[in-house]
């Protein structure tokens, strides 16, 4: 059975896709994708993006860039992105927002002062992912194409991580951000996937770096219980989300969730 989201000529964009998530949604979507469908993986590692590249399905074409997403403006991801395809020869853009860090769990809340570390904390992940967005869509404006949004969320911006304050605040601040947009754009298909606790670099940074006792615990706990997952298992939950279509445009949905989700 097809996934109809993914369905006709796809140009699938995503950002962080030189590892862990990332990695896997292009190499899992790249299979299920018709041939004259195009990929483009951003990134900072140009050597993780070639990777993930030598691993996508060789009936679809794929294109990477090393670009520092934190940095990057308007106008330099216009030119990035119309380099790499001609937006009037696709059927259906598919974006997947999924560049992400964890910033320094050594904190308490009380102790980020540091209006700097705040700004390049957002700038990468919240405001590059929201700029990102609105390049996109103006470049395929007067294109009769489907647009489907997937933001890459997860459970701390719901529930409240301690020492997690950056990663926190920045998921929900971005999944808001997503939100607004589905409502404003009811024509398209946005999801706020939540991947479950997964084996990534993201995943150890935590693991090895949070301050709090108690949330080392949980986490340990997690692992003595064999309830972390692998990317694979994440993603073809992902991939079946989309193959039921049970959501609600911008909703947030969980790895875990039963659906429908309103």
């Amino acid at each position: 059975m097809g996934v109809d989201v993914l369905s006709g000529k796809v140009f699938l964009l995503i950002t962080g896709a030189s590892q862990g998530i990332g990695r896997q949604i292009a190499v899992t979507f790249s299979g299920l994708l018709e041939k004259g469908s195009k990929l483009l993986l951003l990134a900072l590692d140009e050597g993780g993006l070639k990777g993930t590249a030598d691993k996508i399905s060789k009936h679809v074409a794929v294109d990477f860039k090393e670009v520092d997403l934190a940095v990057a403006t308007a106008d330099q991801l216009s030119e990035i992105i119309k380099k790499s395809i001609n937006p009037a020869q696709f059927d259906r853009i598919v974006i997947v927002h999924n560049v992400a860090s964890m910033g320094d769990l050594s904190k308490l809340s009380t102790d980020m002062a540091d209006f700097d570390y705040w700004r390049k904390y957002y700038d990468l992940n919240v405001f590059s992912p929201a700029v990102l967005n609105s390049v996109v869509m103006k470049l395929f404006k007067n294109v009769e194409c489907k647009k489907v949004v997937i933001n890459m969320t997860s459970h701390a911006a719901v529930l409240p991580v301690k020492c997690s304050g950056y990663y926190c605040s920045g998921k929900a601040a971005r999944e808001m951000f997503f939100k607004v947009f589905a409502g404003e754009y009811p024509e398209a298909n946005v999801l706020n996937y939540s991947p479950g606790t997964v084996k990534t670099q993201l995943f150890d940074t935590f693991r090895d770096t949070v301050a709090d006792e108690g949330e080392q615990k949980k986490i340990h706990e997690m692992i003595s219980n064999d309830q972390i997952l692998t990317t694979e298992q994440t993603v073809n939950r992902l991939v079946d989300i989309l193959k039921n279509q049970l959501y609600k445009s911008g909703a947030h949905v969980d790895y875990y969730d039963k659906l429908p989700i309103a």
